[in-house]
């Protein structure tokens, strides 16, 4: 089934996004994460389609290259949540299932707890609940540890180290070319700037969410050197509905790569639950 490729406007900035399934099917949003474009999805959404659902994968904001306001101030997560539901304003959907990743799954945590009449299952892929990830900073050394690369990311400069040698930081890190985008400095800074404007300064405030109404399925891949087990496992606390956690034997931080099919799998079950 092919992919259609729209410029969708929300306000003053244009998004790039990948729509494809059935017309009619139950839609599914999803939000890549740092450094890859929606593109890491690819293939999922193949599977997604063969299921009956209709997928909705925008390139968000910095990561369209409509849609790079300048200045980290610009980058919390409720601007890239109101990109979200602007997003499927103008499509003109009223609910979906809502799939992230990484820095997407943040997005996607505070999406279905800000606007849960829009949410009618949320699958979270390597990252938990924010009060959870916020939790496991405080306590837990293991994860301050993994999550210590963070302090690269939101320094000046940062920029430089990563495409030196022609991005062979960014080119090594992801296992597909979803990552190519961010080769270019503009939409690296920008990318940057999802850690600057939320990781500085009171984290605790800026990833402070409500709690999750609707059926949640937290995926996790036992080999992720960045997300420990705790933050994704404690995510069950803050989800006032069906919780399932899904460890993935073997398996690294990128799932959606790494393991499309369990992926797809998730999210077909939560979407015939609902």
């Amino acid at each position: 089934m092919s992919i259609e490729h729209r410029s969708i406007t929300v306000g003053d900035l244009e998004f790039d996004v990948r729509i494809g399934g059935p017309d009619n099917g139950p839609a599914v949003l999803l939000l890549h994460g740092f450094p890859t474009t929606g593109a890491c999805f690819d293939q999922v959404v193949e599977r997604l389609h063969e299921s009956g659902l209709r997928t909705i994968v925008p390139d968000q904001r910095g990561y369209s290259a409509g849609a790079r306001p300048e200045g980290a101030e610009n980058y919390v997560l409720e601007h890239l949540v109101s990109d979200a539901i602007g997003i499927l304003d103008t499509l003109g959907v009223g609910y979906t299932m809502v799939v992230g990743h990484d820095f997407g799954s943040l997005v996607a945590w505070h999406l279905t707890a800000k606007h849960p009449q829009r949410v009618t299952g949320l699958v979270a892929i390597s990252v938990g609940h924010p009060s959870a990830m916020a939790a496991s900073l405080a306590s837990n050394g293991d994860q301050r540890e993994r999550s210590s690369y963070i302090l690269d990311f939101v320094k000046p400069g940062s920029e430089d180290a990563m495409l030196a040698d022609d991005a062979k930081y960014l080119r090594d890190l992801v296992p597909d070319d979803s990552v190519l985008p961010l080769t270019e400095r503009p939409a690296l800074t920008a990318a940057l700037n999802w850690y600057r404007a939320n990781m500085t300064g009171d984290v605790k405030s800026h990833l402070a969410c409500g709690p999750i109404e609707a059926p949640t399925t937290v995926l996790w891949g036992d080999s992720d050197p960045a997300l420990g087990r705790e933050q994704a496992e404690a995510s069950g606390r803050f989800v006032y509905s069906d919780f399932r956690f899904s460890a993935l034997e073997g398996v690294d931080h990128w799932i959606p790569q790494n393991a499309p099919a369990a992926v797809a799998s998730e999210i077909a079950l939560r979407s015939s639950v609902w």
